[in-house]
């Protein structure tokens, strides 16, 4: 039997494995470099083409690649008949919301209304074949379609020159199409994170509050009105308004309605298997409105109608798109604008609904659908489509099984737009007013604002700026100011990382921050520091060296106030959280080293990530410091102990 160690010898061998492991973090071998990350990555998407990876055969390449762009062609094989008959339903359902919905929308964009028609007929049927989601209801929206008049009416009037308004926001939605399937085709998603969720919940309430206060005008029946959307400007239109002569025709006929589409749908929320009744509230009001104003002659008596409405399929509108008027440029910057914002609605409508459902849903594919659809739509008189948070959520309740709702509803607009579009001569344009201002609440989500206050209060900054610059400026102004509050947040953050002082945990071999865990026990004549960044570079080296330097100071001040057991001999700095470090960061590191050998304090470094240890051994640093690198906190106290 082998005799047990002894004290001397313990103690030896742990010395022998601590100088092990401190090798194998200087040992490591040549991270890979920007090249080879580059080459990396263009393989991986090599072998994401399987129609460009020869080792499989042409056909099966192809046919795969074909699959990738169309995902159709992967679920229409097992497509059953049983799906059908769910799809069928939601479709028609889909549609009965859709109709009455898309011409209210082109009203709002300030566009005649059969372009909200024709948008909700070619958009879902490309985006059936292209589009990853099984829920998402496609067509044209209330934030897009107030974007568009906002920002394309300080290009050209509206009132003015209708046409030439018209070439310019077909032009909009194909430099807006274009930007998206580039995002798409480049893996550039990020882009859109530049909106953040508390931008988009204020800007989104913003724009809500504008919408409806645009809706007053059909509401009231009101001939002039602003065209401006600051929240001032239109209650100052408004008011001015009430001077003059109005009919209340328009007003009773519109609330009237809007109450009765406000019930079912809490009746759809009270009890779900009416799910079916708020869909077609708005299709029912418009009939009826359609019949009551007929009946009563009405609009001979004050009360706005649409009159005609263009009927058949959509035309071609290649002719009308616009590039190389003057304005081609700042058309460019407003289909960017609303690219973005039209791909963050309709990304974040079909992940919601898809972790629902339990699948993944692939952003760059849906960018590229949404890209295609919105280019293959400006040449077939649409304007911009995106996904609808309220029609997917009925397309969802409906029972929804793939994307063929989207082309039963489609059908059923063009069948519309062929038969129907007559019968709508007499519908009023206080029931577009109050179909439109009943979809809002579903825009405003105050307990989404109240969770961004508990959580972070610079995100709630960046929230209630975007919809304070929506409600009192422009919509421009608006996500300006919360895109800026979110960088200015990240640059704050970047060039004031924070640093935690350590303590070992209690009966463990644990560290942890002495002021989120108060039982931590600090160890003598030791200070254990802890960066709180990714990154050590020239914005915040300086700042985390004066930090150091700080604790350092107010260490030694205790001290001397009595307590020399406190005296610091060694500062650890866990830097397991840098990810890099450029020049700056290692010039840093080395001028804290002069300053704590000058006081007679030990620097060490534990846990270094594989890119920082690599620039720290080919800067000389490790040198410097004596080879005081190791692999965990614990392997540095070890070592100062043994």
């Amino acid at each position: 039997m082998a005799s047990p160690l002894t004290d001397e010898e313990m103690v030896e061998l742990g010395r022998h494995d601590c100088v092990e492991r401190v090798q194998w973090v200087l040992d490591t071998p040549k991270p890979p470099g920007l090249c080879q990350e580059l080459i990396r990555t263009a393989v991986s998407c090599r072998n994401k083409l399987p129609f460009l990876n020869m080792q499989s055969g042409f056909k099966d390449g192809l046919f795969s690649m074909l699959q990738a762009t169309f995902p159709v062609l992967s679920w229409c094989q097992n497509y059953k008949a049983n799906q059908f008959k769910h799809d069928l339903l939601a479709g028609l359902t889909l549609a009965s919301l859709c109709i009455p919905q898309s011409i209210g929308y082109a009203t709002l964009a300030k566009l005649d209304p059969q372009y909200g028609l024709y948008t909700s007929v070619v958009p879902p049927l490309i985006y059936a074949v292209m589009g990853t989601s099984r829920e998402i209801a496609v067509g044209p929206v209330a934030v897009v379609s107030l974007l568009l008049s906002s920002m394309v009416q300080k290009v050209e009037d509206p009132m003015a020159n209708p046409v030439a308004y018209q070439k310019l926001v077909l032009t909009v939605t194909f430099f807006a199409g274009t930007f998206q399937a580039a995002f798409g085709l480049f893996r550039s998603g990020f882009l859109v994170d530049f909106l953040s969720h508390a931008a988009i919940v204020g800007f989104m309430a913003g724009a809500a509050i504008v919408i409806g206060l645009q809706q007053l005008k059909g509401l009231f029946g009101i001939t002039h009105f602003t065209n401006k959307t600051d929240v001032v400007s239109v209650v100052k239109a408004l008011w001015s308004s009430f001077h003059h002569p109005w009919n209340p025709y328009n007003f009773i006929l519109g609330c009237s309605f809007l109450i009765f589409i406000l019930i079912t749908r809490f009746m759809g929320k009270k009890n779900r298997k009416l799910f079916w009744l708020p869909a077609i509230a708005p299709l029912v009001s418009v009939i009826l409105a359609t019949l009551i104003v007929f009946l009563t002659k009405a609009d001979q008596h004050g009360v706005k109608i649409v009159k005609h409405i263009k009927g058949g399929l959509n035309p071609s509108s290649v002719h009308q798109l616009q590039f190389n008027g003057p304005h081609v440029g700042e058309v460019a910057k407003i289909g960017l604008i609303v690219a973005i914002i039209a791909l963050t609605e309709a990304i974040a409508v079909g992940r919601s609904f898809a972790a629902i459902k339990g699948y993944h849903l692939d952003g760059n594919k849906e960018m590229v659908a949404m890209g295609f659809m919105n280019i293959i739509g400006s040449f077939t008189s649409c304007y911009v489509a995106t996904g609808s948070f309220s029609r997917t959520a009925v397309n969802f309740s409906s029972g929804c099984e793939t994307a063929v709702s989207n082309v039963v509803m489609a059908i059923t607009v063009f069948i519309s737009l062929e038969l129907f579009t007559k019968l709508l001569y007499y519908t009023p344009v206080a029931i577009l007013a109050s179909i439109i201002l009943s979809a809002l609440p579903g825009l405003i989500d105050l307990n989404g604002a109240y969770n961004i206050w508990k959580v972070d209060k610079l995100d709630f900054l960046a929230c209630i700026g975007a919809f304070l610059g929506v409600l009192f400026v422009t919509v421009e102004i608006g996500l300006l100011v919360a895109v800026t509050i979110s960088f200015a947040k990240i640059i704050l953050v970047s060039i004031r990382p924070g640093t935690e002082t350590l303590g070992k945990l209690p009966r463990s071999d644990m560290f942890g921050d002495v002021n989120q865990y108060p039982m931590a026990v600090k160890t003598p004549g030791v200070l254990i520091m802890r960066l709180k960044s990714a990154l050590l570079c020239f914005a915040n080296a300086n700042f985390v060296r004066e930090r150091i330097m700080k604790w350092v100071i107010e260490e030694e001040k205790d001290s001397k106030l009595g307590n020399p057991e406190k005296t610091i001999q060694t500062v650890i700095l866990d830097i397991s959280n840098l990810m890099d470090i450029d020049t700056s960061g290692i010039a840093s590191l080395e001028e804290l080293h002069k300053n704590l050998d000058s006081n007679g304090i030990k620097l060490a470094i534990a846990n270094p990530r594989w890119q920082v240890i690599h620039k720290l051994k080919l800067a000389n640093f490790v040198p410097k410091i004596r080879g005081r690198v190791f692999l965990s906190i614990g392997e540095a106290m070890a070592s100062f102990s043994v």
